[in-house]
């Protein structure tokens, strides 16, 4: 997530200078031709030129509009995760959970068990959103054998220490056994919900707690397994291709009529007009460009890339929460933002 009021112009050449180096190539060759070799015959009228980019406004603006969407509701999904656990958290330490078969160290360890398994759910979620799905732009590139948003992510690695080490949490919050079971389930993290099921069931038939006290503790989970669907769903349901891809072909297009439409129209004021038109033209093809990137970054809100939902940080927060509810005093570090980015 981009924390900086305005996205400075590092971030913007980051994000856009490989394309704003080719329309500039782009335009000046046209340019070129059209002064020095009289290509007259390349000129197109600009009434054609316009529609095509009226339309394309309109096409990618619909598609930025369902990429908010997406990103948004990626961080109310979050946002709820963090709402639910901290239910979790005040119910398992409200509820009585002391009787004769339990005793007063048993029941704080079977609390603490709970809570500790929830933050290693939490890792093992996050772990899972950052697999990369075959339209990301990560594995993209990677199948290209490119590497801009390949070097984003590592430089993102690099400067938050926490980003990768998921395995050292899920061994620090879990039993040895259940660490080592990872490696078995496919979904690890339903795995991890459906074992806080049986623990809180055992709870209740031991009489530690009564039904209803079970039936609040379980509708909490069942919350986690609704919000960790919404959020696979958003990770394994890409935007529509048809949409996204028509965008990008309709701009390519667009912008590559640009130039031969608009210097015509600048030859009109004198030979001058004519190396006027470059820096015109390469404004507009720089803002449809712009528009197309903010959309097609933003429609893929779990890449670990620096649009990305800050989840490392709001399980960190969560994490600091939960763990004061047990009563620790080590607390670790709130996750900042480094560079203008919050991952």
């Amino acid at each position: 997530m981009i924390t900086t009021k305005y996205i400075n112009y590092r971030q913007v050449l980051n994000l856009s200078g490989f394309h704003l180096i080719l329309i500039s190539v782009w335009c000046t060759l046209i340019a070129v031709l059209f002064h020095f070799f009289n290509w007259n015959w390349m000129v197109i009228p600009w009434v054609p030129v316009a529609l095509i980019g009226t339309a394309e406004a309109f096409l990618v603006g619909f598609k930025n509009n369902q990429a908010y969407d997406r990103l948004w509701e990626a961080r109310k999904i979050w946002g709820g995760i963090v709402n639910s656990s901290r239910m979790l958290g005040s119910m398992v330490y409200a509820f009585n959970t002391e009787n004769e078969l339990i005793g007063k160290f048993d029941s704080e360890d079977r609390k603490k068990k709970i809570i500790c398994r929830h933050i290693a759910w939490l890792y093992a979620f996050r772990d899972q959103l950052l697999v990369p799905t075959e339209w990301e732009h990560i594995k993209v590139e990677e199948d290209l054998s490119k590497n801009t948003d390949l070097k984003r992510n590592r430089l993102i690695k690099a400067g938050f220490p926490d980003y990768t080490r998921t395995p050292l949490f899920l061994n620090k919050y879990l039993s040895e056994e259940e660490a080592e079971s990872r490696s078995h389930y496919k979904n690890f993290a339903t795995y991890l919900i459906a074992q806080q099921s049986k623990d809180i069931n055992e709870l209740k038939n031991m009489g530690a707690i009564s039904e209803f006290n079970q039936m609040q503790l379980q509708e909490c989970l069942n919350e986690f397994y609704t919000l960790q669907g919404q959020a696979e769903r958003i990770k394994k349901f890409p935007l529509p291709r048809q949409f996204a891809s028509t965008a990008f072909v309709f701009n390519v297009i667009f912008i590559m009529l640009l130039p031969l439409g608009l210097v015509s129209e600048f030859a009109q004021l004198g030979d001058w007009g004519i190396w006027a038109s470059i820096p015109f033209c390469i404004t507009i093809g720089w803002i449809y460009i712009i528009m197309e990137l903010v959309g097609d970054y933003s429609e893929n809100p779990f890449e670990g890339l620096m649009f990305d939902i800050p989840m490392l940080s709001i399980c960190r927060t969560i994490e600091i929460d939960l763990l004061q509810m047990t009563g620790e005093t080590e607390l670790p570090d709130p996750i900042a933002s480094k560079n203008g980015v919050l991952v």
